[in-house]
């Protein structure tokens, strides 16, 4: 087990706005970031990472909480991988206590078939380099294609033996499983029990993830074998999943966020050899379909997507129907063609970076362009070919979700094809409808059912969002102030001379917290939600237990779920600030009587809550009203009365009657 001090190093060294920065394009916001989420499908960004609190939140899905939250939710690592993620990335040595042998067999099987697979990827990488057929058939191969030595390591390119078994004969003399070694697809079982290589004599191309673990490989056949696929990849797995995965995104995505652009290839080699000539903000959907996870994999590092591909008829039209999907996810996307005869391997490979980069600027198209272009060249004059070709470029545009960029590429559609624009806006209108039809009648029947459920619990939820809020509000005061130290009022009853009443205001200096824990307790009032007391109690604690309060080491103290829920708090706070807080109350003070909005803050907190519960006992009185015995009801009436008495002086207190909340 990883120790407690190596952990708190990891704390103190890690920075979320690195880490997170890796996975998504952030733009600074004031003090904090801003990213397009990378939990949901968004076109405007919501997602906030704050430096000076080291925590994160995504507003479209909810989520937030600390650097090891996010690699957890966004990596689905255990809380050790997203510690030794940190270590490595930061080179803290890792000090670990003795691990049982319980705690070995109980490993995670999905972290079992991640080691396995970082050992197949040294396995590969070091018979290539260090076997004599491994130098002599695999390292040969790579070299003529032009890869150097530190392309080769960059990559992690490898070589699998001839041998039937060669790799699993080595991952079990080394403890590995063979349970795990099918698993990730490394080894096949056969029937009779006998096991033998997937990619035996293939040059290897590791396929790492976002984050850089090994998922999988891509297996490249060097003799002529009619029965033998040329390609062969992993197959599906927990950890590899195709459509899911981008070869090359580890090693580019810092380049495409600088760059504001991704190039898209097909090949292992287009990949590599764009890196070598100087292109690194390219990645490669490996031979297989563009799939929608794949393009948001991309969204959200850039906004823009540039399509490479080679001459051939095939590969045009694949690059069309990709096309239509990334419009979909609301990116913009440009296509180039290379010269015949090559493609992105081989025209890197024998220009400058200078001249390719010239070459990509200058022959980026429109997807307009290169769509008119292309398939003017099927319609060949023939004027039903022509309508089917501009009926097909509406289809691509009405994948657009902004309505503004959908009219001006209407607009360049009418230029280019020399057709009316209120015709194919008419024609675009009637695709959109039809779509929007189509979603209508799919949501129907769940909007019934939605609505049925709806009318039962709409009463019930408004009264429980009412005490909700108020705890929660107690909850991010604590968090956000808890420890400052302000003067509150106090207010007495005492007697005079002649035993009339009379209202005595004190003032008295006390911390937030010690405000909030003396009145709740004087009511005897406990949160009606479990988890909220739970956190209430922790934070109390806290502040009892320390003179400071240090918000970052109280959130990595914790259990995730509070984590999380006190790191959503302290962003919605930067959303709305205290400011918002009074212009909403309709409390307007100056910046240098700040203090006293605080003390207005908590003040009317803590009475909103009693006022609410007096209200749910008058009800309850009412309520018992009705049924009672005439002998009780004076005695009933006298207690509602008492109440009510109670909740006037209260809402006086803060020098205003509240709303009603029940």
């Amino acid at each position: 087990m990883i120790t407690r001090e190596t952990i708190d190093k990891v704390f103190e060294t890690a920075r979320v706005e690195e880490v997170i920065g890796d996975f998504v394009q952030l733009k600074r916001a004031g003090s904090n970031y801003k990213g397009l989420s990378p939990f949901s499908d968004e076109r405007s960004p919501s997602f906030m990472v704050s430096p000076v609190k080291q925590i994160w939140k995504d507003f479209s899905s909810g989520k937030g909480g600390s650097v090891v939250t996010f690699l957890m939710e966004h990596e689905h690592f255990t809380y050790p991988e997203a510690i030794r993620f940190l270590a490595n990335k930061y080179n803290i040595e890792i000090e670990e206590t003795e691990v049982s042998q319980e705690d070995k067999i109980e490993a995670n099987e999905k972290e079992s078939m991640y080691l396995v697979s970082e050992f197949a990827k040294s396995y590969f990488h070091e018979t290539l380099l260090n076997s004599e057929e491994g130098k002599a058939i695999g390292l040969s191969y790579f070299k003529e294609r032009g890869f150097t030595n530190e392309t080769i390591a960059k990559f992690g390119l490898g070589y699998s033996p001839e041998t039937w078994d060669a790799f699993t004969k080595e991952g079990l003399s080394k403890g590995y499983q063979l349970e795990f070694l099918e698993k990730v697809g490394l080894t096949i079982v056969r029937e009779d029990g006998k096991q033998f290589d997937r990619f035996k004599g293939r040059v290897m191309f590791p396929i790492q993830s976002l984050s850089g673990r090994n998922l999988g490989f891509g297996g490249r056949i060097l003799i002529n074998d009619k029965k033998a696929a040329k390609y062969l990849n992993s197959p599906e797995s927990e950890i590899y999943h195709k459509s899911k995965v981008l070869y090359g995104i580890f090693h580019a995505k810092q380049a495409i966020a600088k760059q504001n652009n991704c190039y898209l290839v097909e090949g292992y080699t287009d990949v590599i050899q764009m890196h070598q000539a100087g292109i690194e903000n390219v990645v490669a959907s490996s031979g297989t379909a563009l799939t929608p996870d794949q393009v948001r994999l991309v969204n959200r590092l850039t906004k823009n997507i540039t399509v490479l591909f080679d001459g051939d008829a095939a590969g045009l039209r694949a690059s069309v129907r990709g096309i239509d999907l990334i419009l979909e996810e609301g990116m913009n996307v440009k296509v180039c063609t290379f010269p015949d005869g090559d493609d992105p391997d081989s025209f890197a490979r024998k220009n400058s970076y200078e001249d390719l980069v010239l070459y990509l600027k200058n022959n980026a198209k429109d997807f307009i362009q290169f769509k008119a272009s292309l398939l003017m060249e099927e319609a060949n004059n023939d004027p039903i070919k022509k309508a089917d070709l501009i009926r097909d470029m509406v289809v691509s545009i009405s994948k657009i979700p902004d309505r503004i960029k959908r009219e001006i590429y209407i607009q360049e559609t009418a230029r280019i094809m020399d057709i009316s624009e209120q015709v194919l806006l008419n024609t675009l209108a009637q695709m959109v409808q039809k779509d929007i039809s189509d979603a209508g009648k799919k949501i129907k029947s769940e909007q019934k059912a939605f609505e049925v459920v709806k009318e039962n619990i709409e009463v019930s939820r408004e009264k429980l969002d009412i005490l909700s809020t108020l705890e929660i509000n107690i909850i991010s005061i604590l968090v956000l102030y808890g420890n400052l130290e302000i003067d509150f009022e106090n207010i007495y009853i005492n007697f005079d001379e002649e035993g009339n009443e009379i209202e005595v205001k004190e003032k008295s200096k006390c911390k937030i917290s010690e405000r909030i824990y003396l009145s709740l307790q004087e009511d005897e009032i406990n949160f009606t939600n479990h988890f909220f007391q739970e956190i209430y109690n922790d934070l109390i604690h806290n502040f009892v237990s320390n003179q400071s309060f240090d918000i970052v080491k109280y959130i990595n103290s914790i259990e995730e779920s509070k984590a999380s829920f006190i790191s959503n708090l302290i962003m919605e706070n930067e959303r709305y600030t205290l400011a918002g807080w009074l212009e909403k109350k309709q409390v307007f003070v100056k910046e240098k009587d700040s203090e006293e909005v605080l003390t207005n803050l908590v003040s009317e907190t803590l009475i909103s809550l009693r006022e609410y519960l007096i209200n749910k006992l008058i009800v309850d009185l009412m309520e018992k009203f009705s049924k009672e015995k005439a002998n009780d009801i004076e005695e009933l009436k006298s207690t509602i009365n008492d109440y009510n008495k109670l909740k006037v002086s209260l809402t006086n207190k803060i020098g205003r009657i509240r709303s009603v909340y029940l």
